[in-house]
């Protein structure tokens, strides 16, 4: 509640207290100095699946404000001032919007190395593995080739001095592939046969955190920072459950 209607914890006391009142409970309502204690101990649950069978993955990772005004893209091109900091959110969706994995970090944790954790904590195999360049690293092909399947499709855009790895082998053959098919029909006609349009899933995910969730950290300590991020991609899974159709199938005679 709190983290959607993005209320201070006195404000959150305060419509809590109204709305046992209002529903008829013989409930105390806790005092905002309690709900901030629990913060650092709240165990927050697992994220539930409901996938069924090999994930079609997006990755991507965006700024989250902590302290200090401005933009994310204003500290990423070093035009902020010094009181400004900021924590990365990364986040793997999969082709229902679904987020599988999230992960925060300091604001100069390597897009690589964290999607590498993220391919590791999985508990579902991968059958196509869409990311930007920042994650064009030898590691990641390699998790992906672990943690998906035998015919596992990998879209990575190379960077645009990548040379071809002759006797590569496994998910690191396709970044091969992918240079290869570059340098024959383009960048822009590469994207659009090998569908790396499919990385506007994983935005799209920023984009629902964001005017949902708000674009800013509310705890001051990293650890919980952690909890914070961990409860709120937990509320937009429960959304995207929550607002999906359920379809049967009919059985009338005609």
């Amino acid at each position: 509640m709190r983290t959607v209607f993005h209320l201070p914890l006195r404000q959150a006391e305060g419509f809590v207290a109204s709305r046992i009142r209002l529903i008829g409970l013989k409930l105390e309502t806790p005092d905002h100095t309690t709900l901030s204690r629990r913060s650092s101990q709240v165990e927050v649950p697992r994220m539930a699946t409901v996938h069924d069978g090999p994930l079609h993955l997006v990755i991507d990772s965006t700024g989250l404000k902590m302290l200090g005004d401005g933009e994310w893209h204003a500290d990423k091109h070093k035009t902020s001032n010094r009181r400004r900091r900021w924590r990365k959110l990364h986040l793997a969706v999969d082709s229902s919007g679904f987020i599988v994995a999230s992960k925060l970090t300091e604001r100069r944790a390597d897009d690589g190395v964290v999607g590498v954790q993220m391919l590791e904590g999985l508990d579902a195999r991968v059958e196509r593995f869409t990311a930007d360049g920042a994650y064009n690293s030898r590691p990641v092909y390699e998790a992906v080739d672990t943690a998906g399947t035998p015919d596992v499709r990998v879209v990575i855009p190379p960077s645009r001095r990548a040379a071809t790895c002759p006797g590569a082998m496994g998910a690191w053959r396709q970044r091969t592939e992918a240079v290869e098919r570059i340098s024959q029909v383009g960048r822009r006609a590469w994207r659009k046969e090998s569908g790396a349009h499919h990385q506007a899933r994983g935005e799209n995910g920023m984009f629902r955190y964001k005017p949902i969730i708000g674009d800013r950290l509310r705890a001051k300590k990293f650890e919980w920072q952690v909890r914070e991020a961990l409860i709120a991609v937990n509320v937009l899974n429960r959304m995207t459950k929550q607002g999906r159709p359920l379809s049967v199938p009919s059985c009338l005679e005609w």
